[in-house]
């Protein structure tokens, strides 16, 4: 990494990364078959890989899937570039930072109910690599499956370019504003927001606020996708139109570029003599999405009882058994709460699934929040079968509640949520930021029981 000083940039730099930001075009939709390109004429007719590409550009396929996956499934783009991705020097091993892989066999699984503060503030000169800490997961990188839950920290602007070869990265931005250069172009993201790179995409990370701060699920299985509706009809949860994909821009720079690759659970670097970020155009359905959860149409009980969780899901990665995720990412956004005879706040519950909840804004609603509970930047893990729900201080305020229309809009909640228990690695067992005393919060919820006479 550079120094801290040239690593942090200046005012000026965020500056102009913000206006760059706010400025930037977008193509719309999910798993949209998307073409685009930053120089007329850059993009071949007819055919993926003429003998000859356009403008002197060289034409290269990205797959995210097998070749003969059903086509429902199956993700690839052409990209049309400078220079190809194959013309780079060998990679070396490089540390890993606070950054770990599954399978996380480091400590023993543990049905504990956990609960983290907001990570401290990072060290200067700190970027959104360097500030990658990760909380845990479950599977295996090498076999493609399973998952990990990330955090992170930074006040500077990468200068360096990364990818994943493992998994795709679902980045939840709780502090500060975040400008992605990907290989497809720019996308802009900020609180509220979540930002999706492919697996194996280059992007670099700047900075539009003086520190940055958020949650990141790296996802090893199949690629997230939008859930299916059933009853639900055609219409509702994450329209596929409000997903924003970039538009082609490129860097055409000569000169040293550090490239980090995570591979197998570890980072490789190499120093190229180009930015790959040098795509002029390109088409298909791999590419880099950004999503606004506020514009996510939430369904909800008009009667009585307080619907699963699962009503609430934005993206699924589906695993071998149908209806059982590798990993679901969920949204509690603003909401109305109208059911009559009900608890309104989530219920009691035990789960067969493991429940990473993160605060992006405000309150849970489920949750106390203030000094010592469950604030922005915290996070919460309840593991498979844990029992879990309302505190004892929400149960007795719903339980006493008028049962008049409400609306929750102070808060933005969501959940990873997986089929498989999350180990933890051993710098979230015993961080400093994890929360003693979490249990207490059921404390106190008195005896009511009255049998009949």
């Amino acid at each position: 990494m550079s120094d801290g000083a040239t690593a942090r940039g200046s005012a000026t730099e965020r500056e102009e990364a913000r206006k760059t930001a706010e400025g930037l075009e977008h193509l719309s939709g999910f798993g949209n078959e998307h073409s685009s390109e930053a120089v007329p004429g850059a993009l071949p007719v007819g055919r993926n890989s003429p003998q000859r590409a356009p403008l002197g550009l060289y034409a290269e396929q990205l797959s995210g899937s097998a070749f003969t996956e059903p086509r429902a499934v199956n993700r690839r783009s052409w990209l049309y570039r400078i220079r190809p991705s194959a013309a780079h020097p060998a990679f070396t091993r490089t540390g890993n930072g606070a950054l770990r892989s599954a399978p996380f066999t480091q400590t023993v699984p543990d049905p504990n109910r956990l609960r983290w503060n907001p990570l401290p503030a990072p060290a200067e000169g700190t970027d959104f690599l360097a500030g990658l800490w990760t909380l845990g997961g479950n599977g295996d990188v090498t076999q493609r499956s399973g998952m990990a839950v990330h955090l992170y920290h930074a006040d500077a602007s990468m200068r360096r370019v990364f990818s994943d070869a493992d998994g795709e990265l679902l980045i939840v931005p709780e502090r500060g504003g975040l400008l992605l250069r990907t290989e497809f172009g720019l996308l802009h993201v900020e609180p509220g927001h979540i930002a999706l790179i492919p697996r194996g995409v280059r992007f670099r990370v700047e900075l539009l606020d003086e520190t940055a701060r958020g949650y990141v699920c790296e996802n090893y299985g199949a690629p997230f996708r939008l859930p299916d509706l059933g009853p639900i009809g055609a219409n509702g949860l994450a329209n596929a139109r409000d997903f924003r994909a970039p538009v082609a821009a490129y860097e055409d720079v000569e000169g040293p570029v550090e490239v980090v690759n995570k591979f197998c659970g570890n980072l490789w670097a190499a120093t190229y003599d180009h930015s790959p970020l040098d795509v002029v155009a390109w088409h298909g359905n791999h590419v880099p999405y950004a999503y606004d959860l506020r514009r996510f149409n939430v369904m909800g009980t008009i009667s009585y009882d307080h619907p699963d969780p699962s009503i609430f899901t934005v993206l699924t990665s589906p695993s071998d058994s149908p209806g059982l995720a590798g990993v679901d990412f969920v949204v509690f956004a603003p909401r109305w709460l109208v059911g009559e005879d009900t608890f309104r706040p989530p219920y009691f519950h035990r789960n067969v699934m493991s429940e990473y909840m993160g605060l992006i804004e405000g309150a849970y609603d489920a949750k106390t929040a203030g000094e010592g509970g469950f604030v922005p930047g915290g996070g919460s893990l309840h593991n498979m079968m844990s029992a879990h729900g309302p505190d004892r201080e929400t149960f007795d305020r719903a339980s006493a509640a008028e049962l008049k229309p409400q609306k929750i809009d102070d808060g933005l909640a969501f959940m990873f949520e997986t089929r498989w228990p999350v180990s933890l690695t051993p710098q979230a067992a015993r961080a400093e930021h994890l929360q003693q005393g979490y249990d207490d919060v059921w404390q106190g919820l008195e005896r009511h029981f009255r049998p009949l006479h």
